[in-house]
């Protein structure tokens, strides 16, 4: 059931109003009156029941946690205890009264994320984009992708088996399967001869362990066709059966392998980084504008497309997202191929043409140049803003969490501006020579 948001104010806390307490040039709250809650409300009324059900929290609650987990860098439970100590961040998510309780459960975020579904995420997007208004506007853009890695461990055909018989046992007691053979000790002693299958002379020994863990998921599985129910087999299990088929089956090197049996769709991408030669996630398109460090698109790839594929779709949503298409899109070398894509230059460091003039040579090696600012951007999404594991399921998680960090940073963008503006005399501070 939808409830409306409180706007009654504090009458008491030492004898004046909560917001009056508080820094009112503080820049989270300068933020929290330039962000148009209303347009949230009315985008996510229509995910809920306005008559049947429990009381919802409020949508600006619930928008502000999201926010502000993003901006901290913190997980769903760090958020909604801090929300509870700090009064800035209560003042920020609407509350008109100090609260001394938590604000929800934090798997109440984990049910609204789902609920408002990647489209909401991009309206969020949207609106960061849209506080910066003209210095959102640029004709000309920078554009890189990058791997979200999602949260599983290093993949290994061994490790997949081993879960996928631990698994079928689990399945076994929860039916009250009485099993000839649970093939558990035998497993013990398997993981412990795989330990060494980079070894020369222990590696024969590592084939056979793994040969043999195959053999007896195998077992396994057919033991439970037999004997599981046939409604129960056809309807709850038989996708995850032949998910375990196509597990086993394959080799080291197929194509569209399984990394994972928690993130079936995730792929392998090589980067050609020294210290971490693959990742295992989805690639990210990332774009933001030349001069004011913006991002105003994002795109999370649900296959491993060459880099100059992806072009079309990060520059579909930068018209989207800003209302308006860039005219050049500056990028690396791993984009050759394309040279306009929908009415917009690409441009590429190379050699320059014969008939360019000294100030079009001086122009395009500069631009080039300054495309190195969108790598920093990209490392700050992933140390500062929870890009660089993405524990949210499935690959409308990886859209989720991609679009979130990208928010993030244009708002705190946002944020600093705000602060130098109100607070100039701390940056005499910092450049001051003791």
């Amino acid at each position: 059931m939808l409830r409306r948001s409180s706007t009654i104010h504090q009458p008491n806390l030492f004898g004046t109003d909560f917001l009056m307490q508080l820094d009112v040039n503080d820049p989270l709250l300068k933020l929290a009156g330039a962000i148009p809650w209303q347009e949230f409300d009315e985008a996510f009324s229509n995910h809920y029941t306005k008559s049947t059900g429990e009381p919802s929290k409020p949508i600006r609650l619930m928008v502000g946690l999201l926010i502000l987990k993003q901006l901290e860098n913190l997980s769903d439970e760090s958020i909604v205890l801090q929300w509870k100590c700090n009064p800035y961040y209560q003042a920020f998510c609407g509350m008109k009264e100090f609260q001394q309780k938590l604000p929800c459960h934090s798997t109440e975020l984990v049910h609204f994320r789902k609920r408002i579904g990647a489209q909401g995420m991009e309206q969020i997007f949207r609106m960061s984009v849209g506080l910066h208004r003209e210095s959102a506007l640029e004709d000309v853009i920078h554009v890189d992708t990058t791997v979200q890695e999602k949260n599983i461990t290093y993949p290994t055909d061994s490790k997949l088996a081993i879960k996928i018989i631990n698994r079928l046992n689990k399945i076994a007691k929860s039916h009250g399967i009485l099993q000839r053979r649970t093939f558990i000790k035998e497993v013990k002693s398997l993981r412990l001869d795989i330990r060494h299958y980079r070894h020369v002379t222990k590696r024969a020994k590592a084939k056979r362990a793994l040969k043999r863990l195959r053999t007896i998921a195998g077992i396994l599985m057919r033991e439970l066709r037999r004997e599981l129910p046939q409604y129960c087999l056809f309807e709850c299990y038989q996708k995850d059966f032949l998910l375990y088929e196509r597990i086993l089956k394959q080799k080291i090197k197929d194509t569209h392998k399984i990394y994972s049996l928690h993130e079936p769709q995730v792929y392998c991408v090589g980067k050609g980084k020294d210290h971490k030669q693959y990742e295992y996630g989805s690639k990210a398109s990332i774009a933001s504008t030349a001069k004011g460090n913006l991002i105003v698109g994002v795109v999370s790839h649900e296959q491993n497309l060459h880099d100059s594929h992806t072009l079309p779709e990060i520059l579909r949503h930068v018209e989207i997202s800003r209302g308006k298409a860039a005219k050049q899109a500056v990028c690396d070398r791993g984009y050759r191929g394309k040279r306009e894509v929908n009415g917009t230059q690409i441009i590429l460091p190379g050699k320059a043409l014969k008939k360019d003039t000294r100030y079009q040579k001086d122009k395009k090696r500069k631009q080039c140049r300054r495309r190195a600012a969108i790598e920093p951007i990209i490392d700050h999404l992933k140390s500062d803003y929870r890009m660089a594991r993405n524990y949210l399921k499935g690959a409308i998680g990886d859209r989720i969490n991609l679009l979130m960090a990208a928010a993030a940073w244009n708002l705190k963008q946002w944020l600093l501006a705000i602060f130098w503006l109100f607070f100039p005399w701390r940056k005499l501070q910092i450049y001051r020579i003791p």
